[in-house]
């Protein structure tokens, strides 16, 4: 590539940083790619080809998203190869909630410099969860904007594009009462939530890097690193198998925003507190931020990263499978009549 554009690169703009970013990930990008990716890497779109083999009618579903504040702790820990996995989660996790497979992903990364291996180390993260989502990154942008961002710093955000056949997709329409709520544990506080964890726990001023035994011996800084869990291939095989009447991908707002979302109007989500497996952290999110039992229910994932309806009569069955494909699943509560959605008893 001979482009080089000494007045842009004195403006604080590197061309050739953004070439040598391009060379470094694409052994990453090589590891998603799926039969109908029909376009390499640095073209001016990504094309990709539907296989619609078994399917009658085809509903693309799309979902866009960021990582958030939780970046803030990727700078402070200098770690940058795992929030590219909350980015590709934070999509696919939402599609699949009406039952789409997740078929393609773009990235978008803007930052202050381009600094090519840690723009690598990002997509790298992509990646890695387009792999654990079976979905092939086609395209993505790095924009470099001097003077925009800070120094050192940079955001994330993604998109991608699945598909269901319109027979098959989850809907709240024939849940009933008497209808089982499984959880799917979450892998920690996912993606949502950080700007309140970052003023509980004063993060640029105070230390997340000394292990915790209560934290199982990882620091804070690591334990909030985690990377958002992805559960597409779980619920995939799940709805081969189960008729799956709902599910809730808990985000922001927690379980009072996110499971009625699933619920149809004059039902109602009752979860059992005791049954909840509340992860450490948030134990001590309560605690050094004094929150409530119910501002943190309404913030926070809580351990329960997806929620999932089944009838009664499935529901071991759906337990199996689950289980099967890694996850830990456990009922939480019950569909009962009612008004108000959702409530935790």
């Amino acid at each position: 590539m001979n482009s080089f554009s000494k007045s842009y690169a004195e403006a604080g703009v590197d061309i050739t940083a953004g070439y040598r970013a391009v060379e470094l990930m694409k052994k990453h990008i090589a590891a998603t790619l799926t039969e109908g990716v029909c376009s390499d890497v640095g073209g001016f779109g990504g094309l990709f080809e539907l296989d619609l083999e078994g399917i009658t009618r085809p509903v693309l579903v799309s979902g866009t998203d960021g990582v958030g504040t939780k970046l803030k702790l990727a700078f402070l820990m200098d770690r940058h190869d795992t929030v590219g996995i909350d980015c590709v989660a934070m999509c696919v996790n939402d599609i699949i909630c009406c039952g789409a497979k997740p078929l393609f992903f773009l990235d978008y990364i803007a930052c202050s410099k381009n600094i090519p291996e840690r723009i690598a180390d990002i997509v790298k993260g992509v990646c890695d969860g387009c792999v654990q989502s079976g979905a092939a990154l086609i395209g993505g942008e790095t924009a470099e904007m001097p003077g925009f961002y800070p120094v050192d710093e940079y955001d994330l955000a993604g998109y991608c594009t699945g598909v269901v056949d319109k027979s098959k997709i989850i809907d709240n329409k024939q849940m009933t009462a008497g209808d089982v709520i499984i959880a799917l544990p979450s892998s920690g506080v996912h993606s949502n939530g950080f700007s309140l964890v970052r003023k509980v726990f004063d993060v640029e001023n105070s230390d997340i890097k000394t292990p915790l035994e209560r934290l199982g011996g990882r620091s804070i800084g690591e334990t909030l690193l985690t990377p958002t869990k992805i559960y597409v291939k779980p619920i995939l095989a799940l709805t081969e198998q189960v008729k799956v009447k709902g599910i809730s991908h808990i985000t922001g707002g927690g379980f009072y925003e996110n499971i009625p979302r699933s619920i149809p109007d004059g039902l109602c989500a009752r979860i059992e507190r005791s049954a909840v497996r509340v992860l450490p952290i948030f134990d001590l999110i309560a605690e050094r931020g004094g929150i409530s039992e119910r501002d943190m229910f309404n913030t926070f994932n809580m351990g329960v990263g997806m929620s999932v309806v089944v009838s009664a009569d499935d529901a071991d069955k759906a337990l199996n499978i689950l289980s099967d494909c890694g996850e830990q699943p456990y009922i939480i509560g019950s569909v009962v009549s009612g008004e108000q959605k959702i409530e935790i008893v």
